[in-house]
């Protein structure tokens, strides 16, 4: 049955046909292209095609070494039901993104990114092995040291390559469901930079930055650190006696589209207002549990309704180090300017992923995947309600970006033209990959048809 189906931002929305994963091997018999859907946490249309496959289906937990911490399962298996798991049990995740609604197909496909990845790198870099499904129906086991052109090739190939089937990968080892959280309120972008300086040894950071301010307060904002809290940490704490325990909490609804005056420059104004003045002090620290630090907005459902119902995009870049600052401060700029703000501004550094080498691999090697989106610099995300003046908007955020050689996240793109694409990611390196395991286009979404992410000699249905 062909339905009307977006993802979070709500934008674009496609007539699909929504197949069970229990059809797949029909599917890939038939002449039309399709891409495969996880929990559909991809802000725009990477995951959306005329005919998707419902990927949440392949979800069963296979194995654990609870001496190692390396966990197989299939990939429809969810960040939250690894969680839920395994957190009882003295494991975390090796990176998470800020929600834990996606499935490791989706979190391997978009190669997603978290808090620590100046220190730990990106998802894939703790993946060791891969069950793939090629579009030509053979299943091919992958890893970084076997069959590596198609590890390349799935990690961070927005599905475009193969289907994940099952995937082991590294689990941390934690001592509490806890963090130690510290907080650094920081006046402006200078500011919040010297404190990141200062806490480049922390494992987790990230900060919220106000985009509405200007002048002496450009980018004034708060950066969160943190570490897993000790059985030690918990001392005197209500947590001591259940420290792998977090409490269940009441969760908030948005139960429907808000009207499209209600976010506007006046009412995030207040907003950024109250959050920057409800931190008290330079620096603060406390213990939260790792829902509260990790998924603030996840105890919200459908948050993204507050958008509207024309929905949302959201605009993330990574800046190569040596223009990151000056790059980030024309676009805050350019965003203050122009009054199109949002609530949520959240603003990271990331490390170098050539000198975080891949797990599990002989003498510290490191794979360069060509979609991957990390790079060393800085990386800033934003909210943004769609309107009849955001796609000019938008070019101008292009400019900038391409001028200071940066780049635009696929996993949340839903604007980007062929073009800037092409001047930003090495395209033709990807191409040549897809020409040797999906040469006639079987895996193909929305984006990919967008970006020219196909090769023009394959069938496209």
């Amino acid at each position: 049955m062909v339905k009307p189906i977006s993802n979070w931002g709500n934008y674009p929305v496609v007539e699909a046909e929504i197949h069970p994963f229990e059809r797949l091997n029909f599917l890939l018999k038939s002449e039309n292209s399709f891409i495969v859907r996880g929990l559909g946490r991809s802000y725009g249309d990477a995951s959306l095609a005329n005919h998707i496959v419902d990927g949440t289906k392949n979800r069963c937990f296979l194995d654990f070494d609870e001496n190692s911490g390396l966990l197989t399962c299939e990939g429809g298996v969810s960040l939250e039901e690894i969680l839920n798991t395994f957190v009882p049990k003295g494991w975390f995740l090796p990176v998470t993104p800020g929600t834990k609604f996606v499935t490791v197909g989706g979190a391997i496909s978009s190669d997603v990114h978290g808090k620590n990845h100046h220190c730990e790198g990106s998802f894939c870099k703790h993946v060791v092995w891969m069950e793939v499904l090629l579009p030509s129906g053979k299943v091919i086991e992958c890893s970084p040291e076997k069959n590596e052109d198609l590890f390349r090739a799935v990690c961070g190939g927005m599905g475009l390559c193969g289907i994940i089937l099952k995937a082991k990968f590294y689990l941390k080892k934690i001592e509490t469901a806890y963090i130690k959280q510290t907080t650094y309120k920081a006046k402006n972008i200078d500011e919040m930079l010297d404190y990141f300086e200062q806490s480049k040894n922390s494992t987790y950071t990230v900060a919220w930055m106000d985009c509405l301010s200007k002048g002496k307060s450009l980018g004034r904002g708060i950066l969160f650190t943190g570490e897993h809290a000790t059985i030690e940490d918990l001392l005197n704490t209500p947590y001591y006696k259940n420290p792998l325990t977090v409490k269940k909490k009441l969760k908030l609804n948005v139960p429907f589209y808000f009207p499209s005056f209600v976010l506007n420059s006046l009412t995030v104004k207040l907003f950024n207002f109250f959050v920057y003045h409800s931190h008290i002090g330079k620096t603060r620290t406390t213990i939260v549990d790792y829902d509260k630090f990790f998924y603030p907005l996840d105890s919200i459902h459908h948050w993204n309704r507050i958008y509207g119902k024309k929905g949302f995009v959201q605009y993330q870049y990574v800046l190569p180090e040596k223009n990151g600052y000056e790059g980030t401060k024309k676009i805050i700029e350019e965003i203050a300017k122009s009054k199109v703000g949002s609530f949520l501004v959240v603003f990271k550094l990331f490390g170098d992923p050539d000198k975080i080498p891949q797990k599990g691999t002989k003498k510290n090697k490191v794979l360069k995947n060509p979609l991957s989106f990390p790079e060393k610099g800085y990386t800033l995300a934003i909210d943004f309600p769609l309107d009849k003046k955001l796609p000019a908007f938008l070019e101008r955020l292009d400019a900038i970006v391409k001028d200071c050689k940066g780049k635009l996240y696929l996993a949340k793109d839903s604007k980007m033209s062929k073009e800037f694409f092409y001047s930003t990611y090495p395209v033709e390196e990807f191409l040549k990959l897809k020409q040797k395991f999906d040469p006639y286009n079987r895996l193909l979404s929305k984006q990919a048809e967008r970006l020219g992410l196909y090769l023009t000699q394959g069938a496209k249905k």
